[in-house]
């Protein structure tokens, strides 16, 4: 496994571990209000780093520099966006949602141009 796949799956570990425990900690409370903020720390956080991690292991380091940018703009993403959300449904504000959205977004499109810039291999 590469550094790059690596620090996916790091990350994709810790924001699943902070999403289980908001989860255990909004059942016991039961105030399910922080439901999206949970679901969106799981998904774009835990899920979609996973996917990027499997896919750079499998691309080998032919993507290293756009693939780091991506995977940094997806945390900066993640970072943001979950706790925006947090504080968008208790109405504190947007702001940080929208930042949060805007960078997952750039995110996936950055990863996006790396999968489909990628050199198809060669069959032997």
């Amino acid at each position: 496994m590469n550094t790059l796949s690596r620090s996916c799956w790091i990350a994709s570990a810790l924001y699943l571990t902070i999403g289980m425990g908001l989860g255990i900690y909004m059942g016991i409370a039961q105030d399910h209000t922080l439901a999206p903020a949970h679901a969106h720390l799981n998904l774009v956080g835990g899920v979609l780093l996973a996917l990027f991690g499997s896919y750079y292991a499998l691309a080998g380091s032919g993507v290293r520099r756009l693939g780091v940018i991506q995977v940094v703009f997806a945390n900066l993403g993640v970072v943001t966006l979950a706790p925006g959300i947090a504080l968008a449904v208790q109405g504190q504000g947007e702001g940080l949602a929208i930042v949060g959205s805007l960078l997952a977004l750039a995110s996936m499109l950055l990863f996006l141009t790396v999968v489909a810039t990628q050199p198809r291999p060669v069959s032997a």
